[in-house]
């Protein structure tokens, strides 16, 4: 069943569709961060998206843990963490703040 809603911000009024849904059992997940397998030369994190490199939270040699923010890639006027897979040590960064990257671009690896 579809609810319509009209929001009023400011002086601009805004109808809404709100579509109810069933609860399901399971887990609400976010979408994973393609990882490259751990090879000799550590994990790859890798763009999920294409975007524009908003913020570096990381530098080289900085230990890291699963799921610590490693930069913000802004993707559709949305900012999006990109967050650690692993645990470890940051060996390289490939990206500068400001770069627009592509879907599959490695942006750090970690040792």
């Amino acid at each position: 069943m579809i609810k319509v809603y009209k929001i009023k911000i400011g002086e601009k009024v805004y109808e809404v569709e709100v579509e109810s849904v069933k609860e399901v059992n399971g887990t609400i997940s976010t979408p994973s961060i393609p990882v490259s397998a751990p090879t000799g030369n550590g994990t790859k994190v890798e763009a999920p998206m294409q975007g524009l490199v908003v913020s570096i939270d990381v530098t080289l040699g900085a230990s890291v843990k699963v799921g610590d923010t490693l930069l913000v890639l802004e993707a559709m006027k949305m900012e999006n963490p990109i967050v650690s897979p692993v645990n470890g040590v940051i060996q390289s960064i490939a990206i500068n703040k400001g770069d627009t990257v592509d879907g599959g671009t490695v942006l750090v690896v970690i040792a």
